[in-house]
Protein backbone atom coordinates (compact mmCIF):
# COMPACT_ATOMS: atom_id res chain seq x y z
CA UNK A 1 0.00 0.00 0.00
CA UNK A 2 1.39 3.20 -0.68
CA UNK A 3 1.91 6.36 1.64
CA UNK A 4 -1.44 7.80 1.25
CA UNK A 5 -3.96 4.71 1.22
CA UNK A 6 -2.28 3.62 4.07
CA UNK A 7 -1.38 6.01 6.70
CA UNK A 8 -4.04 9.35 5.33
CA UNK A 9 -7.13 7.25 4.40
CA UNK A 10 -7.90 5.28 8.01
CA UNK A 11 -7.43 8.73 9.29
CA UNK A 12 -10.15 10.26 7.02
CA UNK A 13 -12.26 7.26 7.29
CA UNK A 14 -12.37 7.57 10.83
CA UNK A 15 -13.31 11.38 10.67
CA UNK A 16 -15.62 10.71 7.76
CA UNK A 17 -17.37 7.52 8.92
CA UNK A 18 -17.14 9.01 13.12
CA UNK A 19 -19.91 11.20 12.64
CA UNK A 20 -23.32 10.98 15.26
CA UNK A 21 -25.59 9.88 12.56
CA UNK A 22 -22.86 7.51 10.89
CA UNK A 23 -22.99 5.94 14.91
CA UNK A 24 -26.72 5.54 15.25
CA UNK A 25 -26.47 4.03 11.70
CA UNK A 26 -24.03 0.90 12.50
CA UNK A 27 -25.93 0.89 15.80
CA UNK A 28 -29.19 -0.49 14.59
CA UNK A 29 -27.71 -2.65 12.14
CA UNK A 30 -25.19 -4.37 15.06
CA UNK A 31 -27.94 -4.36 17.75
CA UNK A 32 -28.76 -7.72 15.97
CA UNK A 33 -25.53 -9.29 16.44
CA UNK A 34 -25.23 -12.45 18.70
CA UNK A 35 -22.64 -15.42 19.39
CA UNK A 36 -19.69 -15.29 17.88
CA UNK A 37 -19.02 -12.57 15.53
CA UNK A 38 -16.72 -12.11 12.37
CA UNK A 39 -16.29 -8.31 11.40
CA UNK A 40 -15.39 -7.19 8.02
CA UNK A 41 -13.30 -4.20 7.71
CA UNK A 42 -13.15 -3.84 11.10
CA UNK A 43 -11.10 -0.41 10.66
CA UNK A 44 -10.16 1.04 14.53
CA UNK A 45 -13.06 -0.52 16.24
CA UNK A 46 -15.89 2.01 15.82
CA UNK A 47 -18.44 -0.41 16.34
CA UNK A 48 -17.43 -2.65 19.49
CA UNK A 49 -19.08 -0.31 22.07
CA UNK A 50 -22.23 -0.37 20.15
CA UNK A 51 -22.33 -4.88 20.34
CA UNK A 52 -24.97 -5.59 22.13
CA UNK A 53 -24.84 -8.36 25.40
CA UNK A 54 -25.28 -11.37 22.94
CA UNK A 55 -21.87 -11.01 21.28
CA UNK A 56 -19.77 -13.09 22.81
CA UNK A 57 -16.39 -12.36 20.69
CA UNK A 58 -15.62 -10.59 17.96
CA UNK A 59 -13.01 -11.86 14.86
CA UNK A 60 -12.02 -8.76 12.98
CA UNK A 61 -10.69 -8.43 9.69
CA UNK A 62 -8.49 -5.45 8.78
CA UNK A 63 -6.03 -4.72 5.83
CA UNK A 64 -4.54 -1.27 7.60
CA UNK A 65 -2.09 -1.34 10.00
CA UNK A 66 -2.68 1.87 11.23
CA UNK A 67 -6.39 1.06 11.61
CA UNK A 68 -5.53 -1.59 13.84
CA UNK A 69 -3.18 0.12 15.85
CA UNK A 70 -6.04 3.07 15.86
CA UNK A 71 -7.90 0.23 17.52
CA UNK A 72 -5.72 -1.54 20.27
CA UNK A 73 -7.30 0.95 22.86
CA UNK A 74 -11.16 0.38 21.70
CA UNK A 75 -9.93 -3.47 22.19
CA UNK A 76 -8.54 -3.25 25.60
CA UNK A 77 -11.97 -1.80 26.73
CA UNK A 78 -14.18 -4.10 24.79
CA UNK A 79 -16.19 -6.54 26.77
CA UNK A 80 -15.71 -9.47 24.58
CA UNK A 81 -12.42 -10.81 23.36
CA UNK A 82 -11.12 -9.34 20.05
CA UNK A 83 -9.05 -11.35 17.91
CA UNK A 84 -6.92 -9.96 14.28
CA UNK A 85 -7.86 -13.08 12.17
CA UNK A 86 -7.26 -11.60 8.57
CA UNK A 87 -6.29 -8.76 6.41
CA UNK A 88 -8.71 -9.39 3.16
CA UNK A 89 -12.30 -10.28 3.21
CA UNK A 90 -11.96 -12.73 0.03
CA UNK A 91 -9.89 -14.72 1.69
CA UNK A 92 -10.85 -15.53 5.23
CA UNK A 93 -8.31 -18.08 6.94
CA UNK A 94 -11.37 -19.46 9.27
CA UNK A 95 -13.29 -22.95 9.52
CA UNK A 96 -16.42 -23.42 7.72
CA UNK A 97 -19.88 -22.43 9.55
CA UNK A 98 -17.43 -20.78 12.08
CA UNK A 99 -19.79 -17.83 12.38
CA UNK A 100 -23.40 -17.04 14.24
CA UNK A 101 -23.02 -13.32 12.75
CA UNK A 102 -20.84 -11.24 9.95
CA UNK A 103 -20.88 -7.73 10.72
CA UNK A 104 -20.07 -5.42 7.38
CA UNK A 105 -20.34 -1.52 7.58
CA UNK A 106 -19.03 0.65 5.00
CA UNK A 107 -16.78 -1.95 4.01
CA UNK A 108 -18.08 -4.13 0.84
CA UNK A 109 -17.32 -0.68 -1.29
CA UNK A 110 -13.82 -0.88 -0.69
CA UNK A 111 -13.14 -5.09 -1.10
CA UNK A 112 -11.30 -5.40 -4.32
CA UNK A 113 -12.94 -9.20 -4.91
CA UNK A 114 -16.38 -8.29 -3.78
CA UNK A 115 -17.90 -11.49 -5.34
CA UNK A 116 -15.66 -13.85 -3.42
CA UNK A 117 -15.68 -11.92 0.14
CA UNK A 118 -19.74 -12.59 -0.37
CA UNK A 119 -19.00 -16.59 -0.71
CA UNK A 120 -16.84 -16.33 2.05
CA UNK A 121 -19.29 -14.86 4.01
CA UNK A 122 -21.75 -17.63 3.54
CA UNK A 123 -19.27 -20.70 3.73
CA UNK A 124 -18.37 -19.56 7.58
CA UNK A 125 -21.96 -18.76 8.08
CA UNK A 126 -23.31 -21.26 10.54
CA UNK A 127 -26.98 -22.67 9.26
CA UNK A 128 -29.23 -19.61 10.93
CA UNK A 129 -26.45 -16.84 10.81
CA UNK A 130 -26.99 -13.63 9.32
CA UNK A 131 -24.94 -11.01 7.26
CA UNK A 132 -25.38 -7.65 8.84
CA UNK A 133 -24.70 -5.19 6.71
CA UNK A 134 -24.52 -0.95 6.41
CA UNK A 135 -22.79 -0.04 3.23
CA UNK A 136 -23.45 2.87 0.54
CA UNK A 137 -24.07 2.07 -2.87
CA UNK A 138 -25.85 2.73 -6.01
CA UNK A 139 -28.16 5.22 -6.34
CA UNK A 140 -31.39 4.61 -7.50
CA UNK A 141 -31.66 8.20 -8.84
CA UNK A 142 -30.92 8.29 -12.27
CA UNK A 143 -28.86 11.65 -12.42
CA UNK A 144 -27.03 10.31 -8.82
CA UNK A 145 -25.94 7.22 -10.24
CA UNK A 146 -24.91 8.92 -13.51
CA UNK A 147 -22.38 11.12 -11.12
CA UNK A 148 -21.64 8.44 -9.01
CA UNK A 149 -20.27 6.32 -12.96
CA UNK A 150 -18.40 9.50 -13.48
CA UNK A 151 -16.38 9.90 -10.41
CA UNK A 152 -16.34 6.18 -9.43
CA UNK A 153 -12.65 6.00 -10.84
CA UNK A 154 -11.70 9.39 -9.06
CA UNK A 155 -13.24 8.01 -5.77
CA UNK A 156 -11.19 4.39 -6.13
CA UNK A 157 -7.96 6.44 -6.31
CA UNK A 158 -8.71 8.87 -3.66
CA UNK A 159 -10.25 6.63 -0.95
CA UNK A 160 -8.54 3.64 -0.70
CA UNK A 161 -10.58 1.40 -3.40
CA UNK A 162 -13.66 2.93 -2.15
CA UNK A 163 -16.30 2.08 -5.32
CA UNK A 164 -19.81 4.12 -5.79
CA UNK A 165 -21.61 2.21 -8.29
CA UNK A 166 -21.72 -1.40 -6.33
CA UNK A 167 -25.30 -2.63 -6.19
CA UNK A 168 -25.13 -3.58 -2.43
CA UNK A 169 -28.43 -6.12 -2.50
CA UNK A 170 -27.70 -7.65 -6.06
CA UNK A 171 -24.23 -8.20 -5.23
CA UNK A 172 -25.54 -10.45 -2.15
CA UNK A 173 -28.22 -12.17 -3.64
CA UNK A 174 -25.46 -13.53 -6.67
CA UNK A 175 -23.66 -15.01 -3.80
CA UNK A 176 -26.05 -16.94 -2.48
CA UNK A 177 -27.56 -15.28 0.43
CA UNK A 178 -31.07 -14.53 1.10
CA UNK A 179 -32.03 -11.13 1.87
CA UNK A 180 -34.17 -11.38 5.53
CA UNK A 181 -34.83 -7.45 5.16
CA UNK A 182 -33.53 -4.65 3.13
CA UNK A 183 -33.75 -0.40 4.14
CA UNK A 184 -32.35 2.76 2.36
CA UNK A 185 -31.57 5.62 3.70
CA UNK A 186 -29.86 9.03 2.55
CA UNK A 187 -27.38 10.36 5.24
CA UNK A 188 -25.85 13.76 4.89
CA UNK A 189 -23.04 14.64 3.45
CA UNK A 190 -22.60 14.14 -0.95
CA UNK A 191 -25.29 12.31 -2.85
CA UNK A 192 -22.92 10.25 -4.92
CA UNK A 193 -21.79 8.13 -1.50
CA UNK A 194 -24.35 8.65 0.85
CA UNK A 195 -27.47 6.42 -0.42
CA UNK A 196 -27.30 3.06 1.91
CA UNK A 197 -28.62 -0.08 2.38
CA UNK A 198 -28.96 -1.36 5.40
CA UNK A 199 -30.38 -5.22 6.72
CA UNK A 200 -29.70 -8.49 7.09
CA UNK A 201 -28.72 -11.89 5.27
CA UNK A 202 -28.92 -15.64 5.56
CA UNK A 203 -27.04 -18.76 3.76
Amino acid sequence: MGLWTEHVVPRIVDVALGTEEVRAVRERVVSRARGEVVELGFGSGPTLPLYPAAVTSVRAVEPSAVARRRGARRIAEASVPVEHVGLDGAHLDLPDDCADTVVSTFTLCTIPDVELALREVRRILRPGGQLLFAEHGLSPDPRTARWQHRLDGLQQRVVGGCHLTRPIDGLIRDAGLRILDLEHEQVRGPAVATYLYLGAATP
